[in-house]
C-alpha cells in the first residue's frame, strides 16, 4: 500500500513539495482553504512573481537561528529553480539587485507547479478547512470541514499571517503548539510604516512621490527607493528596514545617498548663490518634498547666498540624516512576509522534520526564516520544500 503524505497549504512551498513527492510515487494530498492554487504567488511582484534572486546567501534571511537556512539553500539553489523555469520555457527578466520576474505573469509559475503536481498525480482538497490534527496509531488523523483523513506523514506549508485577505491563518502555528513545538513570536515584516499625526499631516500631501534614499537604524541600512503614501512611508527601502525595526525606534533617512558634501553638495550651492534655497534644492529633490521640509521647519526659506558655511553643513546634515520615529506598521494586511514562526531549533535543517515528533514536517514561511524583499522568500519556499521531499526515498 502506498505511503500517504498530506500537505497543508497550496502555496509555493506546498505545491513544489507535493510535485516532488508525487513524482517519487507517494500518495500525496494537498489541503487548502482557498478556491485557487498559489494565491499568494499570483499576487506577488505586482502579478509578475519575483520567483528568486541571482544572489542568495544566508545573510539575506532573518531567523533566531541564522545558520538553519544554509543547508536547504545549498542543496536546492536559485540555479536549480531557474533550470526548472527554463524547462517550462517561462520567459523572465532581471530587475535591480538580481531579482528575477516573469515576463508574462505569475500564473506561469503556478501553472508550472500545477503541472509538476499532475505528473505526480497529486490529489487536491480545495476550499477545505483543517479543524484539528490528532495522533493516530500510524501517522495522523486530520479533522477537516469535509470529513476525516488518515495520513502517514504530515507536512505543514501553511505560510504566515501576512495578507489575511488571501485566506492566510495561524493554523500552522496552532499545529506546532498542539505538539509542543516552540513558536518564535510572529509579527509583520516587509511592511509599510505608518506615521504619527503631526508628521503624517504634512507628508501625506507627498503621496505618490518616490525617490532613492538610504534608510537605516542602528543595526542595518538599505539603499533603495522610498515611496510616500497617504498613510506614511513605503517603497523597497522602507519594506526592507521594517523587518529590522522595533516599536518606538527611530529610523534615519538619507535623502541624498549619492551626494558628498565637498564634491557634490557645496558646488551645487556655490553655483546657484543667487537662487532661493528652495529652487536650488529643487534641482536634486522633488519640489513638494522641499516645501514639506520647510513646513516641518527643517529647511529655512532663504536665498543660497545668505547661508553661512556652518548653515550649509547643517543643511547637508538635515538632508542626509533625517530622523523620524514611525507610529507603527500597516500590519499583516499589507505585509509581504511574517517574521518569526516555528522554531528552527525544533526542526532538522536537513529534512525540515520535527525532531521530537515523527512524521511531522514544517516548510516555507511558517518556519522562523524570513527573507529580504527580492525573491528570497520564494527561494526559501523552494529550498525548504526540496529538503523535505529529499527526506523521503524514491
Amino acid at each position: 500500500m502506498q505511503t500517504k503524505i498530506t500537505i497543508i497549504g497550496a502555496g509555493a512551498a506546498g505545491l513544489f513539495c507535493a510535485g516532488l513527492l508525487g513524482q517519487k510515487g507517494y500518495d500525496v494530498t494537498v489541503i487548502d482553504n482557498g478556491k485557487k492554487l498559489g494565491r499568494k504567488i499570483l499576487m506577488s511582484g505586482g502579478g509578475k512573481c519575483n520567483f528568486t534572486n541571482l544572489n542568495v546567501e544566508a545573510t539575506h534571511y532573518i531567523s533566531q537561528n541564522r545558520h538553519f537556512c544554509k543547508s536547504a539553500l545549498k542543496r536546492f539553489t536559485q540555479w536549480d529553480f531557474i533550470q526548472l523555469v527554463n524547462q517550462y520555457h517561462i520567459g523572465y527578466h532581471e530587475k535591480d539587485h538580481g531579482q528575477l520576474f516573469c515576463d508574462n505573469s505569475a500564473q506561469d509559475i503556478v501553472d508550472m507547479l500545477s503541472q509538476e503536481c499532475q505528473k505526480g498525480q497529486v490529489n487536491f482538497m480545495l476550499q477545505t478547512q483543517l479543524e484539528d490534527v490528532v495522533l493516530a496509531e500510524q501517522g495522523f488523523k486530520l479533522h477537516t470541514s469535509k470529513g476525516y483523513l488518515q495520513t502517514d506523514h504530515l507536512i505543514v506549508a501553511t505560510g504566515g499571517q501576512s495578507m489575511p485577505a488571501l485566506g492566510m491563518t495561524a493554523i500552522g502555528y496552532k499545529i506546532a503548539e498542539k505538539f509542543a513545538i516552540p513558536v518564535v513570536p510572529v509579527k509583520a515584516g516587509l511592511v509599510p510604516f505608518t506615521l504619527h499625526k503631526p508628521l503624517l499631516t504634512v507628508l501625506s500631501s507627498l503621496s505618490g512621490i518616490a525617490l532613492p534614499v538610504e534608510v537605516s537604524n542602528k543595526r542595518i541600512s538599505f539603499k533603495e527607493n522610498l515611496l510616500f503614501t497617504h498613510r506614511g512611508l513605503s517603497g523597497p527601502a522602507i519594506l526592507q528596514i521594517s523587518s529590522y525595526w522595533q516599536a518606538g525606534e527611530a529610523i534615519t533617512i538619507n535623502l541624498l545617498p549619492d551626494f558628498n558634501f565637498e564634491d557634490d553638495f557645496k558646488p551645487l550651492l556655490d553655483n546657484n548663490r543667487n537662487q532661493s534655497l528652495k529652487n536650488c534644492l529643487a534641482q536634486i529633490l522633488p519640489k513638494r518634498l522641499i516645501e514639506a521640509l520647510m513646513q516641518l521647519n527643517l529647511i529655512v526659506d532663504t536665498t543660497v547666498k545668505q547661508l553661512t558655511p556652518t548653515e550649509q553643513q547643517a543643511l547637508y546634515q538635515t538632508l542626509t540624516a533625517w530622523s523620524m520615529t514611525p507610529n507603527g506598521t500597516e500590519g499583516y494586511r499589507t505585509a509581504e512576509v511574517t517574521l518569526g514562526g516555528v522554531s528552527c531549533d525544533a526542526l532538522s535543517s536537513k529534512t525540515m522534520a520535527v525532531k521530537n515528533q515523527p512524521n511531522l514536517y514544517f516548510i516555507g514561511e511558517v518556519v522562523d526564516v524570513a527573507g529580504w524583499l527580492g525573491g528570497y522568500n520564494f527561494q526559501w519556499a523552494w529550498s525548504s520544500a526540496f529538503a523535505c521531499a529529499q527526506a523521503f526515498g524514491d
